[in-house]
């Protein structure tokens, strides 16, 4: 199918001839900005030529198939390296998992006590210190490095920095037997899909393309960077927005900041006007941005800051999961069919973990609660500073039971039926509704001068958000912080 745009932007025009010259080239694209409009645009250029377009999500890569021209084929990561892995290795994709106190047993690893920072030692299980054996392995395979390192391994935020050092250095052979018995051909134990990803990277592959287009580059991890610096015989064109990478602790590493290539711009976002682009030119300001997003000419966004307006709305996002489930409460309450987009596993493990912890008995899921030995524990480091994440969920179920929150995830309308989606903003990414309301539960912190300030994740979830809308954004639960953050910060836009 030919998609080119009849009336491309003198920005897209730019872009597109500057990939007809033949060098690698980064689309530096604002929310909106039609990154893959003019990645299709670009392929139609290239049409003599052969074309591979690769994202990580499977629907964005599907969406893709339908808008690119017949000289490029779309597949994610995954499917890429899939289709050349030994299907020995593939093959152990469908034996059942290995528990992790079954791997602990086997690595003859035990009950490790540690010192935390809620001024108590706590005792990790053997279910505990397998995990993080495989999990330390996992972030090795989204990694570039030969081999597992300590920094792999990821240790609960409440454990004292020099005991988790110590335990990182405990665990890092452990680690490196894990890899090591999943990359063996003839070995017998379950692999997740990073497995045969690393093995593939490692094989140092050649992708069969003049020309590679990346979709969502911020999102890239060490791996894929590392497949990419090698194909020395293809054109490489990454597209993303630096302000939009909040995948971090999934292994991301921001590739729009490492990648060395010639950079093109595509600041008009087609989504909104001119009153949403100033808002998020705001929050790029806080990262020293000098460039600020334009919005569509002629087009009208409403922006709405008065918290007794409420304006009907399709969307509500929330930082958290808990905003979620208390947004989803108050719609149901007031008789409205609502969607959630969120992790609903991670919140019934939550009301699991929470009937264990008050029966005397140790929670293993989530990892929020693994590290507590009693109700009383969360309760206390929910109400101290480290712990306010926690806080909205705790309270809710002291006030209501854990059923409470069961029933209310029984109750979740599908979102064609639904009158709004509640979502969180990382499942929000990529998407766009004309009317949205942002909850208030970012983290802003109050320095020790006064000020008020937001952490550079924060501030980029908060983007995320805030771009989501096209033409009604309801900012009223946030306009007192985020005024207040805006006072502090010098004007840089050219």
């Amino acid at each position: 199918m030919n998609t080119t745009v009849l009336n491309p932007t003198d920005e897209q025009l730019f872009a597109i001839d500057a990939a007809a010259a033949g060098d690698h080239l980064k689309l530096k694209a604002y929310a909106g900005a039609t990154k893959t409009s003019t990645l299709t645009m670009i392929a139609n250029r290239l049409s003599a030529k052969r074309g591979k377009y690769l994202a990580f999500n499977r629907d964005i890569v599907a969406d893709a198939k339908r808008k690119f021209p017949s000289n490029v084929s779309t597949q994610t990561w995954h499917s890429l390296a899939y289709s050349a892995s030994d299907p020995g290795i593939t093959a152990r994709l469908n034996l059942a998992k290995e528990p992790p106190h079954h791997l602990a047993a086997r690595y003859g690893l035990g009950p490790i006590k540690v010192p935390t920072v809620i001024g108590r030692s706590v005792e990790l299980s053997a279910f505990q210190v397998g995990r993080m054996v495989g999990d330390g392995s996992a972030r090795f395979c989204r990694s570039a490095q030969s081999a597992p390192e300590a920094w792999h391994i990821p240790v609960d935020e409440k454990i004292e920095e020099a005991a988790a050092e110590d335990l990182r250095a405990l665990l890092l052979p452990h680690v490196t037997r894990h890899w090591e018995e999943s990359a063996d051909p003839r070995g017998r134990t379950a692999i997740t899909p990073d497995v045969y990803l690393k093995l593939w990277e490692r094989s140092r592959p050649n992708i069969g393309a003049d020309f590679i287009l990346i979709d969502e580059a911020q999102d890239s991890d060490g791996l894929m960077l590392s497949v990419l610096r090698r194909q020395q015989h293809a054109q490489v064109i990454y597209a993303g927005d630096p302000y939009q990478q909040i995948y971090e602790w999934r292994g991301a590493v921001n590739a729009m900041e490492h990648i060395q290539a010639r950079q093109c711009a595509l600041t008009m976002s087609f989504r909104f006007g001119r009153t949403f682009a100033a808002l998020a030119s705001r929050i790029l300001q806080l990262f020293g941005e000098t460039v600020p997003v334009r919005g569509r000419p002629g087009v009208e966004s409403v922006l709405i800051e008065d918290p007794a307006a409420r304006p009907e709305v399709d969307a509500v996002l929330c930082r958290k999961n808990v905003t979620v489930m208390g947004v989803l409460a108050n719609g149901l309450a007031a008789g409205h069919r609502v969607a959630v987009r969120a992790n609903t596993e991670e919140i019934l493990a939550f009301a699991d973990g929470a009937d264990r912890l008050m029966h005397g008995q140790r929670a293993y899921r989530p990892t929020s609660l693994a590290l507590f030995e009693s109700w009383r524990d969360v309760q206390e480091y929910a109400r101290g500073q480290a712990g306010r994440d926690l806080l909205p969920i705790v309270q809710l179920i002291d006030n209501h039971g854990t059923d409470f929150l069961r029933e209310l995830l029984a109750r979740v309308s599908s979102e064609k039926e639904a009158d709004y989606v509640v979502s969180t903003v990382h499942r929000a990414k990529g998407l766009e509704w004309d009317r949205v309301r942002v909850a208030g539960d970012f983290r802003f912190r109050n320095e020790d001068d006064g000020r008020t300030t937001l952490a550079d994740d924060e501030a980029r979830l908060a983007y995320v958000a805030l771009t989501r809308a096209r033409v009604l954004l309801d900012v009223s639960e946030l306009k007192h912080d985020l005024l207040k953050v805006f006072e502090d910060a010098r004007p840089v836009f050219r």
